[in-house]
């Protein structure tokens, strides 16, 4: 073996490649890459994938630490193994998004199952990661994997792995799987089919189970004269939410052509993320042409969803948190008006989501509940209300980081319904000459003024750059964050220090690396390594009672001391 690598794990993975059952080709590239470049190999080599938000996410290529056709397997094997011996009989569902590649390793993930004796219902054809968690829950299937890297950049790919219940999968069975998965020390350990075209394999279409399902979701029934311009961004949003739309009464849907084409390239926007402006700018520029009303776009998998409206000659991009507060409000006026209102209806944000949600779910006597980032708690605490005596009947969630749900067909965040939503939000506001700027107006008057800010840390893809992550958030921990607080939330510790009173008490949370700073005004900054990508993320939450003008200042200072300080 040519090429030096000072990693020790690094030159045992890879001596494994190249001495093992790894066909010829991938062992000659291997070498190749190996003399020029031997620190990337090492970077590709050093440890293995672990299970992040959901499942597996990371850079493709060859590589123990990369996304590839044997780090699939290994992954479909492990998970397998597991199904064995707590549903040996279930049913696998197994779907897949337009990123590269996505489609060869999903038919690689439906071989393996299948070579383990599983039942797996195929997608004939790319579809949102929603549809995969509505697909589990109507088939009654054991177990659903979803490829996709969500609205990461074109060079990363992942496997998403949901269980019985439609939800991404959670500890202690995520930590169970990767256990398992560890255990597959080699490609001769996976049992597989040798095509899909196989008795156990059978290949499905649940577009229209799936629009029937969501029908009665919608607020309302009559036909609208809303104008709307939507962008799938390259992605699969294209298969189902112009038909949502329609079912809903939007008759007027213009899509953004350059990006209707599922393209895991992404060659008209340098990231398919709707968080990202950029991203949005097509879209924009079809907004304006038509003097439409709302823009709608989806990531590639469908399940966030971003938007912009027209308001008074200008564009406005909405942030996640308006989009939530948005569609929270008029999911709950609307049904308090229409009389349908149900008994302990309850709904649930995640920690850095705006105080907002709440001040409005306090307004209609609905129960909120705050969980950990990422729609895995939100599951998770979904599945705890059902599980009680008298249950509450769960209605909406929403997270700032563009994520939503609307009742429970799915147990994952669905951008297909929240862009039905959010199109019923504008036509109501359109109805009252109004746009939705006017009704988050109407909102901040009534509730008080909220504004959020996301900043960033970023780092290298590299095993160095996760030694930062870890360092980077020790130091924050120890130190705080440069300014005087009032308190602290550690969930790694599940501590909760009150510094006004210096008094401690436990978290009744699970354990996480998540810090919640609370300065002397409540304003509140929560930090966290990403679970997808080598990035800190820094949420501040700002508030202000009565002066929106007040608000942008504190936020304008604040950001600009955090920007400064945690790059330090």
């Amino acid at each position: 073996m040519s090429g030096s690598l000072s990693d020790l794990t690094a030159q045992k993975n890879v001596q494994a490649w190249l001495e093992g059952p790894y066909d010829e080709k991938t062992k000659q590239l291997l070498q190749e890459q190996l003399n020029a470049n031997p620190h990337a190999v090492s970077d590709a080599f050093y440890t293995h994938l672990i299970f992040g938000t959901g499942g597996l996410r990371g850079l493709m290529g060859l590589g123990t630490n990369r996304i590839n056709s044997y780090t699939i397997r290994a992954a479909t094997q492990g998970v397998a193994d597991v199904l064995k011996e707590k549903k040996p009989q279930g049913s696998v569902c197994v779907g897949y998004d337009s990123r590269l590649n996505s489609r060869l390793f999903a038919e690689e993930t439906a071989k393996v199952f299948a070579g383990n004796g599983f039942k797996v219902y195929f997608f004939k054809d790319l579809r949102p990661s929603p549809l995969v968690s509505f697909g589990v829950r109507r088939l009654h299937c054991a177990a659903g994997i979803m490829i996709t890297a969500s609205h990461n950049p074109p060079e990363y790919n992942g496997y998403k792995v949901y269980w019985s219940d439609g939800a991404q999968i959670r500890p202690p069975l995520d930590k169970e799987i990767l256990a398992a998965i560890q255990t597959v020390q080699s490609p001769a350990n996976v049992k597989s089919v040798a095509s899909l075209d196989h008795p156990l394999i059978e290949q499905i279409d649940l577009d229209s189970l799936y629009l029937d399902a969501i029908r009665p979701l919608q607020l309302r029934t009559n036909p609208s004269l809303l104008k709307i311009v939507y962008t799938s961004l390259h992605g699969t949003g294209i298969t189902l939410v112009p038909q949502a739309l329609a079912q809903a009464g939007f008759a007027q849907v213009s899509l953004v052509e350059e990006q209707v084409i599922p393209n895991g390239n992404f060659p008209s926007c340098k990231s398919p993320n709707p968080e990202d402006p950029a991203a949005l700018d097509l879209g924009i520029k079809l907004l304006e042409k038509l003097n439409a009303d709302l823009l709608i776009a989806t990531d590639p998998d469908a399940d966030r969803m971003g938007a912009a409206v027209r308001h008074q000659g200008e564009t406005v991009i909405l942030s996640g948190n308006q989009i939530a507060s948005i569609c929270l409000y008029t999911l709950l006026s609307e049904r308090k008006q229409q009389g349908k209102w149900v008994d302990r209806a309850a709904c649930i944000k995640t920690i850095p989501t705006t105080e907002l949600f709440r001040k409005i779910c306090d307004d209609f006597g609905a129960p909120c509940a705050d969980v950990l980032i990422g729609f895995k708690n939100i599951a998770t605490q979904i599945a705890l209300w059902e599980h009680e005596k008298h249950p509450p009947h769960f209605l909406f969630a929403g997270e700032e980081s563009f994520g939503y749900l609307l009742g429970d067909l799915t147990r994952d965040k669905d951008g297909v319904t929240a862009a039905v939503l959010l199109a019923e939000a504008a036509a109501i506001c359109k109805d009252r000459d109004q746009t939705m700027v006017d009704l988050l107006h109407f909102l901040y008057q009534r509730y008080g003024y909220f504004s959020e800010r996301l900043l960033t840390i970023d780092f290298p893809e590299t095993q160095a750059g996760r030694v930062q992550i870890g360092e980077k958030m020790a130091t924050l921990r120890k130190e705080g964050i440069g300014i005087p607080l009032k308190g602290l939330e550690d969930y790694s510790r599940s501590l909760k220090i009150d510094y006004s009173t210096h008094t401690n008490e436990p978290l009744k949370a699970p354990k996480a690396d998540l810090l919640v700073f609370y300065l002397q005004d409540d304003t509140k900054i929560v930090v966290r390594p990403s679970g997808t990508e080598p990035k800190i993320k820094v949420y501040c939450n700002f508030h202000d009672p009565v002066s929106l003008d007040h608000l942008n200042k504190k936020a304008a200072i604040l950001t600009a001391h955090l920007t400064d300080y945690l790059q330090t």
